[in-house]
């Protein structure tokens, strides 16, 4: 698929996203920074009844995890078996292993559209059109690269922020470990780069989208906890095997 193409798949999204911007600055009186706010957050709002899902398939599968471990061990030379075995489980506990990736991958095409409209010549021509200010808190113009100490600001809250999101998720959550926690670590570093090249209007929607996920991952961890060490010892206990039958003894003549 070319780049045109899967540009032109997403084009209605990216025109959703436009009439949505321009409703929030014309309409709603708000500056242009904070209409790119706006609609980050309403783009998460849309999403949130999916994403809540995938969060609660998510931590079904966090709490059978102690018995599909030792289904993988039980049955590690035997991958047929192994695999009916696994989908008896999900079956049995009514879990989709799927399920916990839609939103995320649902997150994928607004991304790419919200991208493709920040920094096109579209955007900017509302922007410059609609004689409304182009800045934002310290951001000199939305339309416009980072300059001087507002580059640096930008890259310092758009790495902490990412940060920040990971840690909490994955401290809640326990889906990283070792080496893929300094990977994760590392990538918000590599691109940082980014905010450097690209009009400062991407960095507000990547920054905001960041605090909304932190805020997400806060609000989500009380209403819907992950499962206690104590809750998967016990199935994990419930999933093995019991002990074989003592051995009769043998009487002498």
């Amino acid at each position: 698929m070319t780049p045109a193409l899967f540009a032109n798949i997403l084009q209605p999204i990216t025109d959703v996203a436009e009439s949505m911007i321009k409703f929030f600055q014309s309409d709603v009186g708000m500056s242009w920074g904070l209409a790119i706010v706006a609609l980050t957050f309403a783009v998460r709002l849309l999403v949130l009844p999916l994403s809540l899902r995938g969060i609660r398939s998510m931590r079904h599968m966090q709490v059978i995890a102690p018995e599909m471990k030792a289904i993988q061990e039980r049955y590690k030379d035997d991958k047929e078996r192994q695999q009916r075995e696994m989908l008896r489980l999900y079956k049995e506990n009514k879990v989709n292993p799927l399920a916990s990736c839609f939103p995320f991958l649902l997150q994928i095409p607004f991304f790419i559209a919200i991208y493709q409209l920040l920094r096109g010549d579209s955007f900017t021509a509302d922007v410059e059109q609609s004689g409304a200010s182009e800045g934002f808190l310290f951001v000199a113009s939305v339309i416009e690269k980072p300059q001087g100490l507002e580059t640096g600001i930008l890259i310092v809250l758009f790495i902490s922020t990412t940060v920040l999101s990971f840690l909490y998720t994955t401290a809640t959550t326990q889906t990283a470990s070792g080496a893929q926690k300094y990977i994760f670590l590392a990538l918000p570093v590599l691109f940082a780069p980014l905010i450097v090249s690209q009009p400062a209007g991407l960095a507000i929607y990547w920054i905001t989208t960041n605090v909304w996920s932190l805020g997400q991952q806060v609000v989500v961890q009380r209403l819907i906890p992950a499962p206690t060490p104590e809750q998967q010892e016990a199935v994990s206990v419930a999933a093995r095997p019991p002990p074989p039958p003592p051995r009769k003894k043998k009487r002498r003549r």
